[in-house]
């Protein structure tokens, strides 16, 4: 039940609170290190693969690292309506890069910026109307994303596991790999305090020492060759607004991957959620929302300086969880080291000089974490049999669409470079699934109303026609009918305290699931979650002033309660189950 008291997480800083300035710094530049070559790689090979100028590469890399900062910087300080408020590390996607290296060849930066442009105004759409796209982007579509973020990325490790020069020792990288693997995970499992903190950042330094010092695979002349401070010569160089074929024909693809990419973001801003306080606390879609809107930012930010567009990392999660440290103060280092990084070229050079075999061995810490988040976020959802379906063939059929395993001759082409992400199929699946789910589930009734004092004949009859329908047992009639008076006098308690001179509508849709009722109550937004106010009241305790007694009668007749907060939109979901069906 939703009213169930929370566990409790091992938290040291939680995200209002402020860490020591050298633990913020030094946690900064953890992050900093472990997200800094794939913001940079990423513009690189898409680059170098279209065959651009040094000069465009240059400028694409020192774009990169600043909009990640400051995409990193907005995700955390949540600044109005953009932001989650937590630490959601930004950074270059390769997602893009297929859709982006075919815009280079095409038209240029130019093309590619107008592409990125246009698909961020996606992402700002999806965070502004959110709540009626709730049936879509749920904690379902959500964990099974999450659970593929490593099917997608296991490729990218086991390349980097063997990215060792060709003169190198055959023991190099299992050694090297072997030896980080296992400073990361003993520190964290037997360690405490400080060193907890630090374990992921000792691993790193143990594998890159022993690379460099035994086997010789620590490049240090890249190093040598790059200078202290480094502006970019030439910068990127405007738009291509004539939308030609080749315009037309690319923006489906962008707008596709740029839906994957919001749901990995949702994914990850609900994983940082839950992992960020000692108390576990009702998920807030306002941050979710947040983040998304942060992402598109990004996006827009990366397609006026014509670099590859960013997303949020799934590894901000496993760092906060290994470490403990969830404080904002922590993002925003994060965001000012890369903005930093961007100007000192020597500095980039020597954590992109970090060996495969090392970067590989952390991201397996990493991925384990991300796909145990993902199947928590299931859990807490609840997996009946319908969901676990849901789950388990979008989970394979990404699975099998990344590993080549379905057909691949018959996919060639733009369907080859749109199917080849297991993200892909395994999102667009889930949400094809959860939708015909619900399409094919019992008939929803419903109603509109006002909330005002009429509301509560309205509503009383509506249900007890639709109980009445449907053959139930008095019981469960009066039950639903005490959920619907209970409901609506917390949310009338509302109007009354908040909004005493507008207007607010309430939507109710009701609908039989197998003998139990799921009622949804649809109205305008109100700043205390119920969930949590629910937790607060303590397990049946007694007494309590008036304005509670709806609370403990709510609980008293629901097997769950649900409340989902948008900026926009209040939605509070109820389930009624019989005596006999709880």
């Amino acid at each position: 039940m939703a009213s169930e008291p929370r566990s409790h997480r091992d938290v040291r800083y939680e995200p209002d609170d402020r860490p020591p300035l050298l633990l913020t710094t030094g946690l900064g530049l953890q992050y900093a290190m472990l997200a800094i070559a794939g913001i940079i790689i990423t513009p690189t090979v898409m680059i170098s693969t279209a065959g651009g100028s040094d000069a465009y590469l240059t400028w694409a890399v020192f774009a990169a690292l600043m909009v990640s900062g400051i995409a990193t910087m907005v995700q955390a300080l949540r600044i109005g309506r953009i932001g989650a408020g937590y630490i959601l590390v930004m950074g270059s996607t390769g997602a893009f890069l297929a859709v982006s290296v075919s815009a280079l060849e095409q038209g240029g930066p130019g093309l590619l910026a107008s592409l990125v442009v246009m698909s961020s105004l996606v992402q700002f759409a999806l965070a502004t109307k959110m709540s009626l796209l709730r049936r879509i982007f749920t904690p379902t579509v959500a964990g099974t994303v999450l659970m593929l973020i490593p099917v997608t990325i296991g490729p990218l490790i086991i390349r980097k596991l063997n990215d060792v020069p060709e003169s190198a020792s055959a023991a190099a990288a299992p050694v090297v790999a072997g030896l980080t693997l296992l400073v990361t995970i003993v520190i964290a499992l037997r360690s405490t305090g400080i060193w907890r903190l630090w374990a992921p950042a000792i691993g790193i330094v143990a594998g890159t020492l022993t690379g460099g010092l035994v086997f010789g695979i620590y490049d240090t002349q890249r190093i040598l060759d790059a200078p202290w401070i480094g502006v970019p010569g030439e910068a990127y160089l405007g738009f291509d607004l004539s939308f030609g074929p080749e315009f037309w024909a690319l923006l489906p693809a962008f707008v596709m991957v740029t839906l994957v990419g919001a749901m990995d973001t949702l994914g990850d801003s609900i994983a940082i959620q839950r992992i960020s306080w000692r108390k576990q606390r009702s998920t807030d879609f306002r941050s979710i929302q947040g983040a998304i809107a942060a992402d598109g930012l990004g996006n827009l930010l990366s397609g006026v300086s014509g670099t590859v567009p960013n997303t949020t990392y799934g590894m901000s999660i496993s760092i906060a969880e290994l470490t403990g440290v969830a404080a904002r103060s922590v993002g925003v280092c994060v965001g000012l080291i890369f903005i930093l990084f961007a100007f000192l070229p020597k500095l980039v050079a020597a954590i992109v000089a970090i060996p495969g075999p090392v970067a590989a061995s952390f991201l397996i810490v990493v991925i384990a974490l991300i796909f145990v988040f993902g199947m928590e976020i299931l859990l807490h959802d609840g997996l009946d049999y319908r969901k676990s379906l849901v789950v388990g063939i979008a989970f394979w059929m990404g699975l099998a669409f990344q590993l080549d395993w379905v057909f691949p001759e018959y996919f060639q082409g733009a369907w080859s470079e749109l199917l080849a992400n297991g993200m892909t199929v395994g999102g667009l699946t889930v949400v094809l699934l959860t939708l015909f789910s619900e399409a094919a589930g019992s008939r929803r009734k419903r109603i509109r109303v006002g909330l005002n004092p009429d509301a509560y004949i309205k509503l009383d009859t509506f249900l007890s026609e639709f109980a009445a329908q449907r053959k139930w047992s008095e019981e469960m009639t009066v039950r639903i009918r005490a959920v619907g008076e209970e409901t609506l006098n917390i949310l009338m308690g509302h109007t009354v305290e908040h909004q005493p001179d507008l207007e607010r509508r309430l939507l109710l849709i009701v609908h039989d699931d197998g003998g139990a009722a799921d009622l949804e109550f649809i109205a305008a937004t109100d700043e205390a979650n119920l969930e949590d106010r629910m937790v607060a009241l303590g397990n049946w305790a007694t007494g309590g002033s008036i304005e509670e007694m709806p609370l403990r009668l709510l609980r008293h007749y629901a097997a769950s309660v649900r409340h989902q907060q948008y900026y926009d939109t209040d939605v509070v979901t109820v389930r009624v189950e019989s005596v006999t069906a709880a």
